[in-house]
């Protein structure tokens, strides 16, 4: 295979019309100077940021109005490849007219998102993403120069996945709390891991402190000390202490276990549709299907029934209603 039938028929398609047009014909690459910076009545702010994991750096000019604290005019100087051109352009468009508050807020998503021919199609390929993902920190710098405070104060968590800017803190809240054992679902709920997949594992485009297989590890660990800890004191978490999701799953295995059988055989089946704390009671709002919907004893016997199986299983209190 020819390099022109490489480039024309795998590599250039992955990049999208805009993105190749900012690598050939940035529209906002230049300097501002002391002078110009001046003749608008501005504060002219220069903060410069090399990405370590290629080698790319960028420089950003801001002129900021110190009366409204408004970005006047800004560009950009790219030391790099042409998708650090283009996404540097595009974060330098993204910044004008901004106040300095307001362009802090700028995320490597936002750059990316910016840089689509449509909505549902990535600007550029996943192994170049690590190329846009300095618009964060060199945004930050500029803010906290024009402020006069450190950098570290617009960031005060620690940062797992720098493409999304998906934090440790909100990883591991999403993996426990909605019980996610694979990187197919962190990705899923939190976009982490979905653009250069550095943070994935190790062996990626940047070495990492905390990978997203670290975190399903040490959840995973988590969940045998818990139930080690369990079956040492001889007895399971009690129904009411469980989380929302643990207790729709232990009901919806009660159910399994020893209910939808019974309804199924008469044509009908139900669900569970939602449980909430009443007091001292737990309710167990569900809503029966098929034939079950209309049966006279789905109010009586069978409803008895099921609220007796739910009671001797999991927890006195419970109550179950229909809907």
């Amino acid at each position: 295979m020819g390099m022109d039938s490489l480039i024309g028929g795998t590599i250039w398609d992955e990049y999208s019309q805009k993105v190749t047009d900012l690598m050939n014909n940035p529209k906002n690459m230049g300097e501002i100077t002391e002078d110009q910076a001046k003749t608008m009545g501005a504060k002219l702010i220069v903060a410069d940021f090399g990405a370590e994991s290629c080698g790319d750096a960028v420089r950003l000019y801001w002129a900021v109005d110190p009366k409204t604290d408004r970005i006047l005019e800004s560009k950009f100087k790219s030391f790099g490849c042409g998708t650090a051109i283009a996404s540097s352009d595009t974060m330098a468009e993204l910044c004008r007219g901004k106040t300095v508050d307001e362009a802090v807020k700028i995320t490597n998503i936002d750059v990316e998102h910016a840089m689509r021919d449509n909505p549902d199609t990535p600007a550029v390929p996943p192994q170049k993403m690590h190329c846009s993902v300095m618009a964060y920190d060199v945004i930050k710098k500029a803010a906290a120069q024009y402020k006069g405070v450190d950098i570290e104060s617009f960031e005060q968590e620690f940062i797992v996945c720098e493409c999304a800017r998906v934090s440790l803190s909100t990883l591991r809240e999403v993996i426990r709390l909605n019980e996610l054992t694979t990187v197919e679902q962190i990705t899923d709920y939190t976009k982490a891991g979905a653009f250069c997949k550095s943070c994935i594992r190790p062996g990626g485009h940047e070495e990492k402190d905390i990978y997203l297989v670290d975190l399903l590890e040490e959840y995973e660990k988590e969940k045998i000390s818990k139930a080690a800890d369990a079956s040492a004191s001889g007895a399971d978490a009690s129904f009411a202490e469980m989380t929302l999701v643990q207790k729709i799953k232990a009901v919806d295995k009660v159910v399994d276990d020893n209910i939808r059988q019974m309804l199924v055989m008469d044509g009908g089946d139900m669900e569970i549709l939602d449980i909430k704390e009443n007091g001292v009671n737990i309710d167990i709002y569900i809503r029966y299907l098929g034939a079950c919907s209309g049966c006279a004893s789905s109010a009586t016997g069978t409803l008895f029934a099921i609220e007796n199986i739910l009671k001797e299983k999991l927890d006195q209190n419970i109550r179950v209603l229909p809907i």
